[in-house]
C-alpha cells in the first residue's frame, strides 16, 4: 500500500517526515560526538585503549561532516544533492575505517576468547560495505543528473493481440 501526502514538494521544500529525519540524524549525531569524545575519560569500554585518541579527530570530522550535511538536506535535498552528499560522506567513513584497522585502538587480552580477528573482520566488512554503498550513490547520482541517458524501456504487455511486444521509451 502507498500512501501519499499530496503531490510531490517543489525543489527545496520537504515533506514533514523527511526534515524530522533529518533533525534526528543531527540530534544523534551531536549524541554521538559528545560520546565519542568521552569515552576515555568515562571508562566504559574496558578494551578501549588510549590509542582512541590517534583515531578520534577523524571520527570528529566525520560526525561533523555528517551534521553539516543533514543541516543541509534541511533546506535542501534533491536527488543528486544526496547523492553526491552520501559519496562524500563514504569517503570519509572509509578514511575512518582504515585508520581504525591501522591503530587498532583495542586490547582484548583479557578475554578467553580472541577477538581480535573478529573485530579486524568486521571493520574489513565495514570498508567493503562502504566502497558498496559508494558505487551504488555513484549509480544514482549519475541516474539523477542524466536521467533520460539512463532510463530503460517500458515493455508494454497490455495490448499483445499480435503476439509481440510494444516497446514504449519514457521521457
Amino acid at each position: 500500500m502507498t500512501v501519499s501526502t499530496g503531490p510531490a514538494p517543489a525543489v527545496g521544500q520537504l515533506r514533514v517526515p523527511a526534515r524530522s529525519g533529518y533533525v534526528v540524524a543531527i540530534v544523534l549525531n551531536l549524541a554521538f560526538l559528545f560520546v565519542a569524545n568521552n569515552l576515555l575519560e568515562w571508562d566504559l569500554v574496558p578494551f578501549l585503549t588510549g590509542d582512541f585518541t590517534r583515531v578520534l579527530w577523524i571520527l570528529n570530522v566525520s560526525l561533523l561532516a555528517t551534521i553539516a550535511v543533514n543541516l543541509a538536506y534541511l533546506w535542501y535535498d534533491p536527488a543528486w544533492f544526496k547523492s553526491m552528499c552520501q559519496i562524500f560522506l563514504g569517503g570519509i567513513s572509509m578514511l575512518v575505517s582504515i585508520r581504525m584497522l591501522q591503530v587498532f585502538p583495542f586490547d582484548f587480552t583479557g578475554d578467553q576468547f580472541d577477538w581480535e580477528p573478529v573485530a579486524r573482520l568486521v571493520i574489513i566488512l565495514g570498508i567493503i560495505a562502504v566502497g558498496i554503498g559508494i558505487v551504488v550513490e555513484v549509480v544514482k547520482l549519475v541516474r539523477a543528473v542524466l536521467p533520460t541517458v539512463t532510463a530503460s524501456p517500458i515493455r508494454d504487455w497490455s495490448d499483445n493481440k499480435g503476439g509481440h511486444r510494444n516497446e514504449r521509451r519514457t521521457p
